[in-house]
């Protein structure tokens, strides 16, 4: 979902909008709601912490796997694309793939514990069939 977001952007020539990076967050939340409900329902787990291990194990996946994506996209398809991230205000300066690979990880991470700790706030605070 992710990977088409991003595709669509470029087709339409936004791929340096560096605001519309932060729809992926919106992926992101429903990816972690989907893995908890999923939990919830076909496992018929209602614990707080093992769904919280679900939500904060999903996004980490992700993570990892977006940033494959990215070094893909780099490497094969798009190598400019690493000049267009430098010059956005999210990396700001010139680093390498590495570095950028490296920094998306963290940013990743950060924003995969924040959308966990959300999520499942929302299911600590409604019942099994609201979620």
């Amino acid at each position: 979902m992710i990977g088409g977001f991003f595709l669509i952007s470029k087709a339409l020539g936004l791929e340096g909008n560096p605001y519309l990076r932060f729809l992926n967050l919106i992926f992101v939340l429903i990816g972690i709601r989907q893995a908890v409900k999923t939990n919830v329902e076909v496992n018929n787990v209602t614990g707080y912490a093992k769904n919280a291990g679900v939500a904060f194990g999903t996004s980490i996946i992700g993570v990892l796997l977006s940033t494959l994506g990215v070094l893909i996209y780099i490497e094969f398809i798009d190598p400019e694309f690493l000049s267009t991230m430098n010059n956005s205000f999210l990396i700001g300066g010139d680093v390498s793939i590495f570095e950028l690979l490296f920094t998306l990880v963290i940013e990743g991470i950060a924003s995969s514990v924040v959308g966990s700790l959300i999520v499942m706030q929302f299911y600590k605070n409604h019942g099994k069939s609201e979620i």
